[in-house]
């Protein structure tokens, strides 16, 4: 079942740097709604609300109903800024969405059974994830929290495109419309290249005999 996220927020008339600073030390995380034909809206939300909903990994790609001074609306988060180091949101972006439009969301791949994969349990190979996220295209009451990729068969020969991925129903991914060259790789096996060094010197074990002389 998908994670309803939900956050409140309240408008806000005074916009700047000296603002936003202001109410980030007063526990808040000043941001804006626009989109769906509306005009932008300034807000701020509780920082520690955005905290609670961050330790979802839905939290940035899933639907939430964001409530402004009691009207609540249907958004995605489409934008934010984090504190380089610390665990401070400092700005955020808000898109509203029309339940009747689709949307382009990026949605992460969660990869199972790796390791018990053929190539999971050969030494000297390497298993790529090329992506972890794929852009998919669909009405916001389809959006899925995750995409999944069984890798159980995965062998030394394996490659798995973006084609190749096992969608929810009424869900695309916009990018297999351009054309074949946009079919990426998803996930690749490569072998382990080992570099001999040509001036090293012989084992002891591997000197010339005279025969080979």
């Amino acid at each position: 079942m998908a994670t309803n996220h939900q956050l409140t927020a309240t408008s806000r008339k005074i916009e700047g740097k000296g603002a936003s600073r202001r109410l980030r030390t007063a526990g808040f995380v000043p941001g804006i709604v626009y989109g769906a034909g509306e005009a932008p809206q300034a807000i701020q939300v509780v920082h520690n609300d955005v905290l609670l909903g961050s330790r979802f990994e839905s939290f940035y790609s899933s639907v939430i109903d964001l409530t402004v001074d009691g009207k609540k609306q249907k958004v995605l988060i489409k934008d934010w800024q984090k504190h380089p180091y610390k665990q401070l949101m400092l700005h955020m972006d808000f898109l509203r969405v029309n339940e009747n439009e689709a949307v382009k969301v990026a949605v992460p791949i969660h990869f199972l059974n790796q390791e018990k994969s053929p190539a999971g349990k050969t030494s000297g190979l390497v298993i790529s994830h090329n992506l972890t996220e794929v852009v998919v295209s669909c009405l916001p009451k389809h959006l899925p929290e995750f995409i999944e990729l069984d890798l159980g068969a995965l062998d030394a020969d394996s490659i798995i495109h973006l084609s190749d991925l096992t969608l929810p129903a009424n869900v695309e991914i916009p990018e297999l419309a351009l054309g074949k060259e946009h079919d990426v790789a998803v996930v690749t096996v490569a072998a382990i290249q080992e570099e001999v060094d040509p001036e090293a010197p012989a084992a002891e074990g591997d000197a010339p005999t005279e025969e080979k002389k």
